[in-house]
């Protein structure tokens, strides 16, 4: 049996979003919805039975092998970028509306394995909740380097 690509997708992500941590929890999840969610997912219906034959475990696993991880944050990005609403200055000022972007980093959760340290991410995010871009980075380092921690209010004050 055959099915969308995007619906297979789209249940892998349900399953995570909803606490699913592994290919077996994925899988489990996607036998146990309902059959309402698996048609709202992109799921036809079989059409003697009328019901929604959910994949094999196997074959999500294999979708999700075979997903590029990185062209797929890009598309989601990019929709969710083009679906920001543009930013619009308030009548009372003339001046170019500056857009604030937050970024931080993050360990991306059990992504450690034996022989591999755990991945960690940057992500640039806009105050819409969406992120503008999202990198792998080699190490995590702190945000604030150990030289600038020992700047308190007395020590500014004495040195200016």
């Amino acid at each position: 049996m055959r099915y969308p690509a995007l619906a297979l997708l789209c249940t892998a992500v349900s399953a995570v979003l909803t606490g699913a941590r592994s290919l077996i929890a994925i899988s489990e999840w996607i036998t146990d919805a309902p059959q309402h969610v698996l048609g709202v997912l992109g799921f036809a219906a079989d059409p003697l039975t009328g019901l929604r034959p959910v994949p094999h475990a196997a074959t999500v696993r294999r979708l999700l092998q075979r997903v590029d991880g990185d062209a797929l944050d890009a598309a989601i990005g990019a929709y969710l970028q083009a679906r920001t609403p543009p930013t619009v200055a308030p009548e009372a000022e003339k001046g170019p509306v500056r857009r604030v972007i937050a970024v931080d980093g993050k360990v991306v959760r059990g992504s450690r394995t034996a022989t591999a340290a755990a991945i960690q991410l940057l992500a640039a995010m806009d105050h819409h909740g969406v992120v503008l871009a999202q990198r792998q980075v080699a190490s995590k380092g702190n945000e604030i380097p150990p030289s600038c921690r020992c700047w308190t209010v007395s020590s500014w004050r004495t040195r200016w």
